[in-house]
């Protein structure tokens, strides 16, 4: 299909900056996922890709031809929105087959290839129906075989499941990345949702405020952050941050305290997931603040000063609040950021 170049792509509007000065490689084939908050430049970036804004500086390349001032309808991308766009007034399988007819393919072709769009959405038995007696998972997929039948060089996905809810976002997401390794297309999928960016992607783009923050897979993203944004973005719930004072080998808070390396020195913020803290111990010392049990785990909230802790507990642990509690760190995944909040990784 087709690799995609960024190169010092930007976009202004006036002298407000929406992406600056981004570059980026995606591979021929690859699920790359741009995840952020709203505001953080993630679609402007794809609308770029698409050819639907036009850069302020900087050069797109697709395929390897260079496509910065190429039209968005010979780009050889197909978009699938959040909103479904579906023609109301035409059945499925005519939405489907309407990208066929507007490029020119071969009637003999458009029933076939209709079918296989269909079919590999599980909509085969629905073409003969208009989008208003779909559900939104069932219309979903019908924007998702339109642009399938396309046969693209490129996907690029707009929070396509923001209008779903739970149950039918985590099936829509299996059903996505297997169509995806099926077709063996370049997809590009925007999201501010991460479990959708750590579920779905080969690699995961974080950006906040129109700049890269941090590129890897989800792994990488989710063990080794970058800084205390992406640290504080990833995971549900997020990484425990917590600001004090590091000397002389110790990380203390009110009611915190951690073991750290010599060179980790001065103000410092403390990093520790949910899941590497345990009840029971000598780090912290502070008030239970809330029990939140989920079925197959509990989540506790601990009060210590005034920084609220997160902590994954076992699922049959109960507690009143405003009772003591001690909570241990596992020493081995701890992180310390500095005052700029990015990570410390060595000795200064």
């Amino acid at each position: 299909m087709a690799s995609i170049h960024l190169q010092n792509i930007e976009k202004r509007y006036g002298g407000f900056v929406g992406v600056q000065n981004m570059s980026l490689e995606i591979a021929d084939e690859e699920f790359l996922v741009l995840l952020g908050p709203s505001g953080c430049g993630k679609t402007t970036t794809m609308r770029m890709i698409a050819g639907l804004e036009l850069p302020t500086g900087g050069k797109i390349v697709i395929g390897g031809e260079e496509m910065t001032e190429i039209d968005a309808r010979d780009r050889d991308v197909a978009m699938v929105f959040q909103g479904y766009a579906l023609y109301p007034n035409m059945s499925i399988y005519e939405n489907i087959r309407f990208p066929l007819r507007m490029r020119g393919v071969p009637a003999s072709e458009h029933d076939a290839r209709i079918r296989q769009a269909a079919d590999m959405v599980e909509l085969g038995g629905f073409l003969d129906r208009k989008p208003g007696a779909l559900s939104g998972g069932q219309r979903q997929r019908a924007a998702l075989a339109r642009a399938v039948v396309r046969q693209p060089q490129v996907f690029l996905m707009d929070e396509p499941l923001s209008n779903l809810d739970a149950k039918l976002r985590q099936s829509m997401r299996v059903q996505i990345k297997h169509m995806q390794r099926q077709l063996k297309v370049t997809t590009v999928y925007v999201t501010h949702d991460q479990i959708e960016a750590m579920t779905l992607a080969d690699r995961i783009v974080i950006m906040n405020k129109g700049a890269i923050q941090q590129v890897g897979t989800p792994d990488q993203i989710y063990s080794d952050p970058a800084n205390t944004f992406v640290a504080g973005f990833i995971g549900s719930p997020p990484m425990n941050l917590i600001e004090g004072t590091a000397q002389n080998g110790t990380f203390v808070a009110p009611g915190v305290t951690a073991p750290c390396p010599e060179y980790v020195r001065g103000k410092v913020t403390l990093g520790v997931r949910p899941e590497d803290c345990h009840v029971g111990g000598d780090n912290v010392q502070g008030m239970v603040y809330g029990v939140e049990p989920t079925g197959d785990t509990t989540y506790l909230t601990v009060l210590a000063g005034t920084k609220k802790i997160e902590v994954k507990a076992a699922r049959e642990y109960r507690s009143d609040i405003d009772v003591p509690v001690a909570i241990h760190f596992d020493p081995a995944h701890l992180y310390f950021f500095g005052e700029d909040g990015q990570r410390i990784r060595g000795a200064a």
